[in-house]
């Protein structure tokens, strides 16, 4: 909803959940009865016999790569998938779950970022319309637990993603072109698909950056050149979406948050500044 705002997108209008967004993204052609769920890869602890009792380890398993994590996801499609449920692979943890006929009344469906070291159980909406969902991200551990991916994945020391987590449901988006309500042209420069979603849901350019993860290691520099190859092609606004500082922060790496927008300052804001300055013509950057 705030960049759906800040692109002046009334989310109280607009919005239809996230998950459509990035299925948007994914390529996904959504039917008006089909509702996505944003299907997260995360890692759970093992100790326990019932997956109620386990806690959420890492809402991201150790930012699993997208390869890794595409090998996981056509697993569960051909364990969980049917007619009526598919599973689609995104990038890194971050996956969509696309369901015929499915509901968002479902209760509470609590994001995993937002319960990180606490015990999944009180977190599991019990509302009659939300039993399906859970059953999968239960069977997913059975499904997981002892894939191949994640048991190399172990024995690298890195964690396994051995759960999904169902999230973010909501139904096809709708949004008028940026260019019809503002008249200008506009682009969006990002990793993750779920800001994917929105620049393509409102017509907007939405360029590809080789290297660009959502994470520390992104391809600062790559985006800010975008940024500028994007406005000498005509663009009037270009939004940078950033996700490595709110990414850090989930992963409670404060550290690495602080490097992130001491990043920003090094390797985006320089190059752009420069190549404003260039191109000769009036500018503004709003940072937020």
């Amino acid at each position: 909803t705030a960049n759906m705002a800040i692109l002046s997108f009334d989310p109280k209008i607009y919005s239809k959940g996230r998950s459509p967004l990035e299925a948007v993204s994914m390529g996904i052609e959504m039917m008006p009865d089909e509702t996505a769920y944003r299907c997260n890869v995360v890692t759970l602890t093992e100790e326990q016999d019932n997956y109620e009792d386990r806690i959420i380890v890492d809402h991201s398993a150790d930012e699993i790569s997208t390869a890794e994590a595409d090998q996981l996801i056509k697993t569960l499609e051909a364990e969980l998938g049917n007619e009526f449920r598919k599973f689609y692979t995104g990038v890194s943890y971050r996956h969509c779950l696309v369901v015929r006929e499915g509901t968002t009344d479902l209760g509470n469906m609590t994001p995993p970022h937002d319960i990180s070291g606490r015990v999944v159980g009180e977190y599991l909406s019990t509302h009659e319309n939300a039993a399906e969902l859970i059953a999968m991200m239960k069977k997913s551990y059975d499904v997981l637990k002892d894939h191949p991916v994640n048991k190399k994945r172990i024995a690298e020391g890195k964690r396994p993603g051995n759960s999904i987590w169902l999230w973010g449901e909501g139904h096809k988006p709708i949004l008028p072109t940026f260019e019809s309500l503002y008249g200008i042209k506009g682009s969006v420069i990002s990793a993750v698909d779920l800001l994917k979603g929105i620049g393509l849901s409102a017509d907007m350019s939405v360029p590809e950056v080789e290297g660009a993860t959502g994470y520390i290691d992104t391809n600062f520099e790559g985006k800010a050149k975008c940024a500028l190859e994007e406005l000498s092609k005509g663009a009037d606004l270009v939004y940078i979406h950033i996700e490595a500082p709110d990414e850090c922060g989930h992963r409670n790496e404060p550290e690495n948050k602080v490097r992130a927008i001491e990043l920003i300052d090094e390797k985006v804001l320089p190059i752009i500044i420069n190549g404003l300055e260039e191109i000769g013509d009036d500018y503004k950057i709003m940072i937020l």
